[in-house]
């Protein structure tokens, strides 16, 4: 089995100053940081996927803008691959699965924003491609949603997308637990 970790759309929009800011944008992306350490210490694949919005609504994540360019603490280097994706889903019309196919991975460690649209989202599609996947829930960030006039707090909106996907599409650890552990 072949590890490798997927970093999801962690972006400068998502930070403070940026169109998109969101709640623990910092504190996920020092956690993901970590994370990304470790498997870059153990020579394991670590793959970057980038958002780039083509809708010419969109208002975030813009092509050729600082905001879409990937967050300086979990950029990429050296040989590291970017998978850039239009919509939630890193799978949907990017090389993704092909690209872990090639790389031999069975085992997705994930981190990465927002949790409740592309991570989940990615996670979900993961699972049915048969990927044994671990996400690292506080590697993540997400904001306020409100639906019928009521504003749910990003606290409770990842609470809710991490107990959702916990043990149906993913095992959700927190990095801490994660790092520790045999891996």
């Amino acid at each position: 089995m072949t590890s490798a970790l997927l970093v999801i759309d962690i972006q400068n929009d998502y930070f403070p100053g940026g169109k998109m800011e969101l709640v623990g944008a910092l504190e996920g992306a020092n956690k993901a940081a970590r994370v990304q350490r470790h498997f870059r210490q153990l020579g394991l694949p670590v793959i970057h996927v980038q958002h780039i919005a083509l809708s010419p609504t969109a208002t975030f994540f813009l092509p050729d803008t600082q905001g879409a360019e990937i967050q300086p603490d979990v950029a990429p280097i050296n040989s590291e691959t970017v998978v850039v994706k239009h919509f939630p889903n890193a799978f949907r019309e990017t090389q993704l699965a092909q690209l872990l196919a090639q790389l031999a991975v069975t085992e997705l460690t994930v981190v990465g924003m927002m949790t409740h649209m592309c991570v989940d989202t990615t996670v979900r599609a993961a699972s049915d491609l048969g990927f044994n996947v671990t996400l690292i829930g506080d590697a993540c960030a997400t904001l306020d949603l409100t639906h019928d006039g009521e504003t749910v707090a990003a606290a409770d909106v990842q609470t809710a997308y991490l107990a959702a996907i916990d043990g149906s599409f993913a095992s959700v650890v927190n990095a801490s637990d994660f790092l520790s552990a045999d891996n």
